[in-house]
């Protein structure tokens, strides 16, 4: 089971009882320095091209990506859009003349030099990425997303549905059914079964477990596997 430390958690519970985007922001914000990070971005684009998004970069910087149409030459949202995995802004390419002036640019309005970038796509063709973005060395960066990277992708899920259940003039997603084989699962947890129990009871390997907990947890946009049973049994998806 993943541990969240009681910060985090504090922080979570607050953007799980957000009901505006001022909450997002604040969430982003406090994201941000928990994790000690420069920035901390959540950017949703529509199929028509639209943006919306909150998060830590400045104000300067957003004005100016929008204004000069960034949107159709960053190597971060063309790459990721190519992806369903997260991505370190490392592997993307920045070889063309645009995209390296973009890079400096950006550098220069302040944002970080390494990235991670999560990418989720949401009904209605929303596309949206939650990006964790950083100034320090690639050594130190590589420590970082390999400690942080499990927690950070569940984040960027659990955020991107509040930001759905919020967002003005949208409708909200409906949540994905659990399979018969999950729903099993997240029963026997709930009613107190460990995973070797659980496992033996499903005449399944641990290894396909974990697979059937991770798929569920997604579907559910939980952190961990106590909030994904918590989420399932307020849905009804469970009944114990």
């Amino acid at each position: 089971m993943v541990t969240i430390s009681p910060k985090l958690d504090q922080i979570l519970e607050a953007l799980e009882q957000a009901a505006t985007l001022e909450g997002l922001q604040t969430a982003s914000e406090a994201l941000r320095d928990h994790y000690g990070v420069n920035h901390i971005v959540y950017h949703w684009v529509d199929s028509a091209g639209d943006q919306y998004g909150c998060g830590t970069y400045s104000v300067a910087w957003q004005e100016r990506y929008l204004a000069q149409n960034y949107l159709r030459i960053d190597p971060v949202v063309s790459g990721c859009y190519q992806r369903f995995h997260p991505v370190d802004w490392k592997r993307l390419d920045w070889t063309s003349k645009a995209a390296r002036a973009l890079f400096l640019e950006a550098i220069e309005y302040g944002v970080g030099n390494q990235g991670f970038s999560v990418p989720i796509r949401g009904p209605n063709g929303q596309f949206a990425l939650f990006t964790v973005n950083h100034s320090c060395s690639d050594a130190e960066w590589e420590g970082f997303a390999e400690a942080n990277r499990r927690d950070l992708i569940l984040i960027a899920h659990y955020f991107n549905e509040k930001a759905l259940e919020i967002e003005p003039a949208r409708t909200p997603e409906i949540a994905q059914a659990l399979s018969p084989r999950e729903i099993d699962a997240m029963t026997l947890i709930a009613i107190g079964f460990s995973r070797a129990q659980v496992a033996q009871t499903l005449s399944i390997s641990e290894h396909t477990l974990r697979v059937y907990i991770e798929s569920a947890r997604f579907k559910l946009g939980a952190l961990n596997t106590t909030h994904a049973v918590a989420r399932a049994l307020s849905r009804g998806l469970i009944v114990v």
